[in-house]
């Protein structure tokens, strides 16, 4: 194959839609030349048009001088026909999700290229082994997964098939590095890596929904601002579209045998079915107006209670005795049988913390400390709770900085199961060498905007509590969705740093 870093490197790109145009920018604008084809009539030069207009606006806004611009328009063609292809270095697919399509293709092209050229496909769901089946060398082929927007989006997933070759995926990082994005070494699974990992965000905060135990909004207002995420999960669906997110989850589900860990709730469902898709037909977990949500609830727990003064620890514990003296709490060190009691559970709800402490359920209220909580702070008592004593908590915790989200009683309140989940796929993930640990991170932030990835989320939360977060979740739940990784639990056990190989 071409040396991929050489002067006169080729490409050619099948499909001049979103991606496909997206694509033939990032190889223009990374001093590449391209072959750009559509199968529409006028699809190809359509597709030309608006790559010539993205450089016309960036030339418009200084970030481009219009001598690179004419010199990269210059340096596209437009192709009648795959043969139009014969003299290319590389040629990448990215027409829409049909295999029978997309395998035709490739046996096309093979007969077409030159033995040195790579093929691959910009699949986002689909096998390259099952791609790759028809074609007589299947070394060449590769998976070169872009996000969209391309020239926004600097993550690209080179997914190794079975028997692509170590040269082609080489090639492909090098490709991918001078189109300006950053390569992550993939293997061939359902959903690869980006669509697999971010799975357990949004499923796991609908599975809230689910059961009745936050609204969207406080779900969403907890992830921001407990856990630094850009966009809570339920806003994130609405976003991508509950049309793109549900097929993928489907899909993702079925590819690795129905493993709990992987099941999306019901809600799901009765949003895609009633055709709720999110921003895009303004309604989905909100109601919206030109694009913008409206008539969101309040996340927040108001109340005019006295804020309470005094209150008894359930356990000891450094983090909550420190937490108590920034609140100004007066702590009883002998419960006087009226004030409030101040829990903090790790993967348990108020209902089980209060059975094996003895604490009175009347009276307990539970904290999540494991988050930042100094613009929000999430509480939740159980079942049968005094709510006037819920009401003096929440005033007490409440000032013109932090908000106070009240949850229904929740295993894990909202952080800890959305974190867990998260942590404990990435782990599987290693465990089944979907990538190396630290391309599951790299590509996770970079590609879903995570404050951390999902192994650096488990090394934050301490390997222990998250352990411990997933084993206390399946054992209240009973539900296998919660199994932890043994990546996880090994580590874990034995002390060593998440990233420890096997």
């Amino acid at each position: 194959m071409t040396d991929p870093k050489t002067d006169t490197l080729t490409i050619g790109v099948i499909g001049a839609g979103a991606m496909g145009q997206g694509i033939v920018q990032v190889a223009l604008t990374g001093g590449l030349k391209a072959v750009l084809y559509d199968a529409k009539p006028g699809g190809s030069e359509a597709g030309r048009d608006q790559v010539f207009a993205r450089l016309d606006r960036l030339v418009e806004k200084g970030t481009l001088e219009i001598a690179d611009a004419d010199a990269m328009k210059q340096s596209l063609s437009l192709a009648d026909g795959l043969d139009g292809f014969s003299g290319c270095d590389a040629v990448i697919e990215a027409v829409f999700e049909d295999a029978d399509l997309k395998r035709q293709i490739f046996s096309d092209l093979e007969a077409v290229v030159s033995e040195a050229c790579v093929l691959a496909s910009n699949t986002s769901s689909i096998l390259i082994a099952s791609l790759a089946r028809d074609c007589k060398n299947k070394a060449r082929l590769a998976g070169l997964h872009f996000f969209n927007p391309v020239p926004l989006m600097k993550l690209v997933e080179v997914v190794q098939g079975p028997e692509t070759s170590p040269q082609t995926v080489a090639f492909l990082r090098s490709l991918g590095e001078r189109m300006g994005r950053t390569p992550v070494t993939v293997r061939d699974a359902p959903g690869f890596l980006v669509n697999l990992g971010g799975r357990a965000y949004t499923t796991e905060a609908m599975r809230l929904v689910h059961e009745r135990s936050a609204t969207p909004s406080q779900i969403d207002a907890i992830m921001r601002d407990c856990c630094g995420f850009r966009l809570g999960p339920l806003e994130l669906a609405d976003l991508t579209g509950v049309d793109v997110n549900y097929p993928v989850s489907q899909i993702v589900y079925e590819g690795y045998n129905q493993d709990p860990r992987l099941k999306t709730s019901f809600p799901h469902l009765a949003l895609y079915e009633a055709g709720r898709l999110g921003r895009k037909t303004g309604l989905g977990h909100y109601a919206y107006e030109k694009g913008k949500p409206v008539n969101v609830p309040s996340p927040d727990h108001v109340s005019d209670a006295a804020p309470a003064k005094e209150v008894v620890l359930v356990e000891p514990d450094d983090a909550l005795e420190a937490f108590a003296a920034e609140v100004g709490w007066t702590v009883l060190e002998e419960d006087d049988g009226a004030c409030p009691l101040i829990g903090c559970p790790l993967g348990e709800d108020a209902t089980a913390f209060a059975l094996w402490t003895g604490a009175d359920p009347a009276r307990l209220v539970c904290l999540d400390l494991t988050v930042e909580t100094h613009s929000r702070i999430t509480i939740m008592a159980p079942p049968g709770a005094d709510s006037g004593l819920v009401d003096q908590v929440a005033a007490s915790l409440t000032t013109p900085a932090r908000k106070v989200t009240l949850i229904k009683d929740s295993a894990g309140f909202v952080a800890q199961r959305i974190r867990g989940m998260i942590a404990n796929l990435g782990c599987e993930m290693a465990q089944i060498g979907v990538a190396e640990p630290a391309e599951i991170d790299l590509a996770m932030k970079l590609g879903l905007n995570y404050p951390q990835g999902p192994l650096e989320m488990a090394e934050m939360m301490g390997l222990d509590d998250t352990l411990t977060v997933m084993e206390n979740l399946q054992s209240i739940t009973g539900d296998d969705r919660y199994r932890p990784s043994q990546w996880l639990r090994r580590r874990a056990l034995l002390d060593l740093p998440i990233d420890t190989p096997d």
